[in-house]
Order: C-alpha cells, then sequence, then structure tokens
C-alpha cells in the first residue's frame, strides 16, 4: 500500500474450495513486478504461504507451505500489504503473486512467520478467507487466533 497514492477499498472475501496440506522448500515461484492485481467475482486463486520476503519482480521464492484454493465472493484489488484473513486466524499479508498458472488461476503469496499448510492450520472447504486493506498501523499487531490462540500479523523486514 501508498499511503501517498491509496485510499480505502473494499475488503475482498472469499471461501474455501479446497484445502492444501503439503510443503515444498524446492518451488521456484517468481514474484510478478505488479504489487497489485484486480480480482473478480468467481475467480478461483491458490494461497500459498512464505517465510521469505523479497518484494523485487523475478525474486525466487522456494519456501512455501500450500493452504488451498479461494473462490471470491466479490471483486476488487488485492494489494501487497494487505492482510489475509481465514476464518478467524490472521496469516499473514500479502507478499505478491506468481503467475506460473494463468490464464487459470494466480497463486496469491502470503508472508508469514513461517511457512503453513491449510493442514497446519485445520482448515475445512467453506472457511471464510479475507483480503483486508493493510498499513503500517497494521503490520505487527497481535490478532485473536482461533480457539483464543494469540498470533501476530508478521511486518515484513525493513518495514
Amino acid at each position: 500500500m501508498n499511503p501517498a497514492e491509496d485510499g480505502q477499498k473494499r475488503v475482498v472475501r472469499g471461501s474455501l474450495v479446497k484445502v492444501l496440506v503439503h510443503h515444498r522448500t524446492d518451488r521456484g515461484m517468481r514474484l510478478e513486478e505488479h504489487a497489485a492485481r484486480c480480482v473478480r467475482r468467481g475467480e478461483v486463486h491458490e494461497l500459498v504461504t512464505t517465510d521469505q520476503w523479497d518484494p523485487r519482480p523475478g525474486a525466487r521464492i522456494d519456501r512455501v507451505g500450500f493452504l488451498g484454493f479461494a473462490e471470491l465472493l466479490c471483486g476488487g484489488v488485492i494489494d501487497r500489504g494487505d492482510l489475509v484473513r481465514i476464518g478467524d486466524t490472521t496469516v499473514g499479508t500479502v507478499l505478491g503473486f506468481d503467475a506460473c498458472h494463468l490464464p487459470n488461476h494466480y497463486n496469491i503469496l502470503i508472508h508469514a512467520a513461517r511457512p503453513v499448510s491449510g493442514g497446519d492450520l485445520d482448515l475445512r472447504p467453506e472457511t471464510s478467507v479475507a483480503f483486508v486493506q493493510g498499513g503500517a498501523g497494521d503490520q505487527g499487531r497481535v490478532v485473536q487466533g482461533r480457539a483464543g490462540d494469540q498470533g501476530t500479523v508478521p511486518a515484513p523486514p525493513g518495514a
């Protein structure tokens, strides 16, 4: 998010349609040059976590956890730095996008303290997903997680 350019925006909401439970340390995803993507209602995109933070275009992302696929219930804009919430857990912040599967779907890369999978978080189909506008005030704050657990929204290095 660029506070000098970006005003408020709607929350992009969706729901999980398939849960993934695996991790990779050699995935080789490449970060797209764009920090934001417009998305449409009904699109399905893959949600992938990583502990790597390198926002440079073309950056290689290897350490990943696969959360699953989410169908978007409304159109909107997903930006680098947006908070990603699944159910009542804040999973991390959007790092960017990998387009290796286009035109089928984007891999939405989510920066987290460690790569986690849908199995690690006990995710289920139909669980709500939300991309909430981020900002310097949101990064690193403590949020209420599932079953009373406390979690933190990871601040990207240098933020």
